[in-house]
């Protein structure tokens, strides 16, 4: 079965503006699918989906959407219902940055609905229908974030170890069901964000369109991956030959030198 059989005939990309998402939406229609693509900034999600069609061409409808909406279903509920959805891509994720105290509220309950609540409700919603049909795919974008605490990233860091919990535990699920779900551990990447957070860069970036296709190479493969072979090696010596707390000192003295965005 190729690829477009097996993920097709549309692929939904929420968080696909710029950046890993509008990686996602030039691999996916390089491969013949049809594209529904979310993020709120309808401009930039427009000029995504255009640039989209003059290279692959091909079919690619927009909703420029908040995902912290609590009527989100809803609101997709026109673009899903009708539409055979083989393949789900949560890339969208809010990183709120700094000192935990010193954000409001609102900031981490921002994260955690996009980050969290967002891809549970479209996991469900999109993964019923992949079971029932036996095929299709979920991935969902995590972090190294994810495998133990991230000072200066504190909420963001935890949404994303849901994140691969998540995934873990769909996939344990819905491989014998013919859908196959992996969590994509992304390091460093060279988004428009990360560069405005990091303007020194970080050891073993990566370009979007790398992390895509190594996830992509994965996906039916396991539960979990991680893109770049320094991230790996970095990841594995953290798990493996330091302790938990150990690597959160590590890290603290990383993320403090973050620039803190709005």
């Amino acid at each position: 079965m190729n690829f477009s059989s097996r993920y097709g005939p549309w692929a939904l990309v929420a968080g696909a503006s710029e950046g890993l998402g509008a990686a996602w939406a030039r691999a996916l229609a390089g491969r013949g699918l049809k594209l529904i693509l979310l993020a709120r900034r309808e401009d930039a999600l427009r000029q995504t989906a255009a640039a989209v069609r003059e290279q692959h061409g091909g079919e690619v409808v927009t909703v420029a959407v908040d995902l912290s909406s609590p009527t989100l279903l809803d609101v997709l509920a026109p673009y899903t219902r009708e539409r055979e959805i083989g393949l789900y891509v949560h890339n969208a994720g809010f990183a709120p940055g700094g000192d935990f105290l010193g954000r409001p509220l609102a900031d981490p309950l921002r994260c955690l609905d996009v980050n969290c609540r967002a891809p549970l409700m479209l996991s469900h919603l999109l993964g019923n229908a992949m079971a029932a049909r036996g095929r299709g795919g979920i991935v969902l974008m995590s972090s190294l974030t994810a495998f133990q605490g991230t000072p200066h990233l504190t909420a963001y860091g935890a949404s994303k170890a849901f994140n691969l919990a998540l995934a873990e535990g769909l996939h344990g699920e819905l491989a014998r069901r013919g859908v196959d779900v992996l969590a994509c551990c992304a390091g460093a990447t060279r988004t428009p964000g990360f560069l405005q957070s990091s303007p020194e860069g970080a050891p073993g970036e990566l370009a979007p369109a790398q992390v895509v296709e190594e996830a992509l190479a994965h996906l039916g493969r396991g539960a979990f991956m991680i893109p770049g072979r320094f991230n790996r090696f970095a990841s594995l010596l953290m798990r493996r030959l330091l302790t938990r707390s150990q690597t959160v000192r590590i890290l603290e003295k990383q993320t403090a030198k973050l620039k803190v965005l709005p």
